[in-house]
């Protein structure tokens, strides 16, 4: 139990942020409801992994509207994934580093300005 079983991206334009992860990651996206809220299809359920949601973010970033926490994707390339994201109008927040052991890890700001991280697995990492 404890685990993370869902997210949800707060977006200004929410058709600009649809685009930047689908085009990203080719996640999928379905408008749920009259709200405006989409759910977010990351990969199949034989998959391991989660899925979420984009909603309109309610009030600007200021201190007081929601800009979410830090969600991780593992990624085959870092540096084409980073490329990619900062070429479709992502900017870089925390450079490529090592995570010993693990991977190498890297923070971006989608176009909505919240972060998210990207972990290429690599045991070698140091």
């Amino acid at each position: 139990m404890n685990r993370v079983i869902h997210f949800e991206i707060h977006a200004e334009n929410p058709e600009r942020s649809i685009a930047f992860y689908r085009d990203l990651f080719g996640w999928k996206f379905e408008r749920w409801g009259a709200e405006e809220y989409w759910v977010v299809y990351t990969g199949s359920k034989l998959d391991p992994g989660i899925d979420g949601g984009l909603l309109k973010r309610k009030g600007p970033i200021d201190g007081v509207a929601v800009i979410a926490y830090v969600c991780t994707i593992d990624v085959v390339s870092l540096d084409e994934t980073v490329a990619k994201a900062l070429a479709k109008g992502g900017q870089m927040a925390l450079p490529k580093m090592p995570i010993p052991g693990m991977g190498w890890l890297a923070y971006c700001k989608d176009t909505e300005g919240n972060i998210f991280g990207m972990m290429q697995a690599d045991p070698a990492a140091k």
